[in-house]
């Protein structure tokens, strides 16, 4: 099966590494890349299990990952070591999170065309026998996770709207969150 968490080589080896110390800390690794660049940058992303990571959980897990890639030494070259949330707008890495976010709008690209193309853009219809679902302009398409190349939700209204109700929800202090007004686009000045 194809790796969107670790897509390079370096990326998976550092994956190996480093899963089970995040692992062990009670969060999952959503993406791990090692990114040349004048100075190169190793960006993390990780989670709850159930979803959601706050600043203090991302230093826990810096502290972590840096002590063992000290030990390790897996990166020859200076780097600078990032570990954030997926954010709003996540990577899709996982076959989990092509069923965790049904009925949200992504971006999906294959390795290869599939049916003349290797871009899609449609709402997530689940996951049925290893294949993605997603309802495109032509109808509802199934991808094999394996053709997968890349894949993110769309930022988009619903999207964070959904996610600020999720958020504060969980919060053990839902006050300090605003509340949510739903809008219909344009408004008309009065």
């Amino acid at each position: 099966m194809s790796d969107l968490i670790a897509k390079a080589p370096m990326d998976r080896r550092l994956a190996e590494i480093l899963s089970p110390v995040i692992e062990d800390l009670g969060f999952e690794l959503v993406r791990i890349r090692l990114m040349s660049g004048k100075t190169s940058t190793l960006q993390i992303m990780a989670e709850r299990p159930e979803g959601g990571i706050e600043v203090d959980d991302c230093a826990q897990i810096s502290i972590a990952v840096s002590a063992t890639l000290d030990v390790e030494d897996p990166i020859i070259d200076a780097y600078t070591l990032e570990v954030s949330s997926p954010g709003i707008d996540r990577p899709l890495t996982r076959l989990k999170d092509f069923e965790t976010f049904e009925g949200y709008e992504a971006k999906i690209e294959t390795l290869d065309l599939v049916a003349g193309r290797k871009r899609f853009k449609g709402a997530l219809a689940g996951v049925e026998n290893g294949e993605v679902l997603v309802n495109v302009e032509e109808g509802t398409i199934g991808l094999q996770f394996d053709w997968l190349a890349e894949a993110k939700l769309v930022l988009n209204d619903d999207l964070i709207s959904e996610m600020l109700r999720a958020r504060k929800a969980a919060s053990p202090n839902p006050e300090q969150f605003d509340d949510i007004i739903e809008t219909s686009g344009s408004e008309e000045e009065e």
